[in-house]
């Protein structure tokens, strides 16, 4: 019998063999997670993607519908996320104040620069996007809250990378692959490394039309306590107007704001002593 502390966790709390896992838990998880990626699913069509029984992912799907963390579009039987998820993600964003202290920062970045500015972090090796100011022109990008990508053709993702230490970048780059989105993605570890170069000597990353053709992106960095690079912040929009004359002044902003986020929730810049 496993003993508890009141701390909360277990005696076996590092013991994570199965038999300290509920499997249907995990079960169930990933089929929440295989559809929080999609624009939502048949319920064929995910026990597909999971690999399950359609007997079993329906079982599933109906415990997670009493909990609000699923819903179902009766017209097309198919399968969405649920506003529970939404209430249990907002709790997650409420565990730290860089949400709330990056917002007036995003909202002076998307007057001067005019593009949407967008917050993100690192997530299992993607980028996980928290929340962006939208610009009011009629041609804007759009990275939803919850939005995750690869970090090899993000602004953000590049900004990180190019932060992290070698080593952790191979990881990144063993694990996830570096998949080609267009023909000006990085799908070489030697360009991506040249890149993560060039964006550490200017002090901000730029994704080149390297996940949609058309669009781009301008990102910088923000440090924890320690100096550590923990999120980012991008402006992104069309390449029209993203110019790369322009490139110098709206970089010059996003580090700016970068900056200024990275004091407000208490981090360092790289190099700086702690206040």
């Amino acid at each position: 019998m496993t003993q508890v502390s009141r701390r909360g966790r277990p005696r076996a709390f590092h013991d994570k063999t199965t038999q300290n896992t509920i499997q249907s838990l995990d079960r169930a998880m990933a089929i929440l997670e295989t559809l929080a990626r999609s624009e939502g699913m048949t319920l064929s069509n995910l026990a597909a993607a999971c690999g399950q029984s359609t007997a079993t992912v329906y079982r599933v799907l109906i415990t997670l519908q009493q909990r609000e963390m699923v819903d179902l579009e009766p017209a097309g039987q198919v399968w969405h996320v649920g506003v529970g998820t939404f209430r249990a993600g907002t709790s997650f964003l409420r565990r730290t104040s860089l949400v709330e202290r990056a917002r007036a920062p995003m909202q002076a970045l998307m007057r001067e620069s005019g593009e949407t500015a967008n917050l993100g972090i690192e997530q299992q090796d993607e980028v996980l996007f928290l929340t962006q100011v939208e610009t009011h022109q009629a041609i804007r990008a759009f990275f939803p809250p919850g939005t995750i990508g690869p970090m090899h053709v993000s602004g953000i993702g590049k900004a990180l990378l190019a932060w992290f230490d070698e080593g952790r970048v191979a990881q990144v780059v063993a694990r996830r692959g570096l998949e080609a989105f267009t023909p000006a993605s990085l799908t070489c570890a030697e360009d991506l490394r040249a890149d993560c170069i060039r964006t550490r000597a200017r002090g901000f990353a730029f994704d080149d039309e390297e996940r949609a053709p058309g669009m781009r992106c301008i990102a910088a960095p923000i440090f924890n306590p320690h100096g550590e690079p923990v999120a980012g912040v991008s402006v992104s929009g069309p390449a029209f107007r993203l110019e790369t004359g322009n490139l110098d002044r709206i970089g010059g902003l996003v580090v700016k704001t970068a900056a200024e986020i990275t004091a407000a929730t208490g981090g360092t810049m790289p190099g700086a002593k702690p206040v």
